[in-house]
């Protein structure tokens, strides 16, 4: 056994460091990640597991993301959960991390991860007590403040310089970020061994439009044997024939979607095609726009992996994996949708299926990472109506 990989304690630094929100509630702990200064809205993800998934979601761009779990980092890191070719976040802010790890699959320790990563991250800070003040106020802008040769805690006024800092940060709602996070190639999936199995006969051409797509999206769709290429938002709908397309999902992303006009238009677009499409995440509310709908900033959103969701038609209940801050607002959306999933937590609009197109969308993660992968079966759904599309065409 390597002792040296088991017991990392080389990388960890106890630089002050401290959290400081936009009300000026200041939170003072220790830093685990580079040095400087890290500026975002503040979430927080009540996932057990599957820290390296989370710190690699293309979703969290823009915001420093908390972890509830009390003790993170002790199966250290790989290249093989890596959701997306590199972390998007802008910081992480934890209870405690792992002085040590061990596991078959690590190759690093999450402190040696933040660094080469450049993530600013910060430890020992009470995260119950800041979680329970967003539940109560809502999300809110934060900084993280690294104390080095060019701040320092004990002279300088750290608050006045966090909130100045703050001050030219523009939050999440009414900016476009997928623009900073897509650019995922199908090859940069499938990094690992995957079984033969898994590599079934290609039937259909899927069409992923990237909004900043998770991994486990694209090889989900291949393992039930699809054909998948990514393409990004300056592609054009005209062009998607060349492809030979059967269907197309519009993955998740960060932000706001609504400035989000180009993946709205090419929605709008696919849908008067009668193209069988679904929308996941952010590409659940791209598609909730293109049909004319609204979508609301949530208080404090939903984040992470213990979110139940019923299905309206067979009254079971799925255990979903969550990660996003607006929701749909589902004022006249039933006259042309059909609700099928709903959120057991707050009775938000969590899935639907439009009544004259092939069309539907889910608001959680089916394909999980982290998280259940319960209810994969919205895959499925939307390979049933490729499937009724090419059949009914013959």
């Amino acid at each position: 056994m390597d002792i040296d990989k088991l017991l990392d304690f080389s990388g960890k630094g106890f630089k002050k460091a401290a959290l400081i929100l936009e009300d000026g509630m200041r939170f003072n702990g220790n830093s685990i990640g580079v040095n400087g200064v890290a500026i975002g809205e503040v979430v927080f993800n009540t996932s057990i597991t599957g820290y390296q998934e989370i710190l690699s979601d293309p979703s969290y761009c823009n915001q420093l993301v908390t972890l509830t779990y009390p003790h993170i980092g002790n199966v250290g890191c790989n290249s093989v959960d890596m959701e997306s070719y590199k972390t998007h976040l802008s910081g992480l802010i934890i209870k405690q991390i792992s002085t040590a790890y061990h596991n078959h699959r690590a190759e690093e320790s999450l402190q040696n991860f933040l660094k080469r990563n450049r993530i600013v991250g910060i430890e020992n800070i009470d995260t119950r007590k800041l979680t329970l003040h967003l539940r109560k106020n809502g999300a809110k802008n934060g900084i993280i403040v690294v104390e080095s040769a060019d701040i320092d805690f004990e002279s300088q006024d750290v608050e006045k310089f966090a909130q100045e800092r703050l001050s030219s940060f523009p939050g999440i709602t009414g900016k476009s970020l997928i623009e900073h996070v897509s650019g995922l190639k199908e090859e940069d999936c499938f990094q690992e061994f995957v079984p033969n199995l898994m590599r079934k006969k290609k039937e259909f051409v899927v069409l992923v439009y990237d909004l900043g797509v998770k991994r486990n999206i694209v090889k989900t769709l291949t393992g039930l044997g699809c054909s998948v290429k990514i393409v990004g938002s300056g592609t054009k709908f005209a062009d998607i024939k060349s492809l030979g397309a059967s269907g197309i999902v519009f993955s998740n992303g960060p932000g706001d979607p609504e400035p989000c006009t180009e993946a709205i238009k090419f929605a709008k677009l696919a849908i008067q095609d009668r193209m069988p499409c679904l929308g996941i995440c952010l590409g659940h509310q791209i598609i909730s726009l293109a049909l004319g709908g609204k979508t609301v900033k949530m208080s404090v959103g939903h984040h992470g992996a213990n979110h139940p969701v019923v299905n309206l038609k067979t009254g079971k209940i799925f255990i979903t994996s969550q990660n996003h801050g607006f929701a749909v607002d589902e004022q006249q959306f039933e006259e042309i949708a059909e609700i099928t999933h709903r959120s057991l937590f707050d009775g938000t609009i969590q899935g639907y299926r439009l009544k004259k197109f092939p069309v539907s969308a889910f608001q959680g993660h089916p394909e999980g990472c982290p998280g259940p992968q319960d209810i994969e079966e919205i895959f499925e759904d939307f390979l049933t109506s490729i499937v009724n599309k090419v059949e009914g065409s013959k």
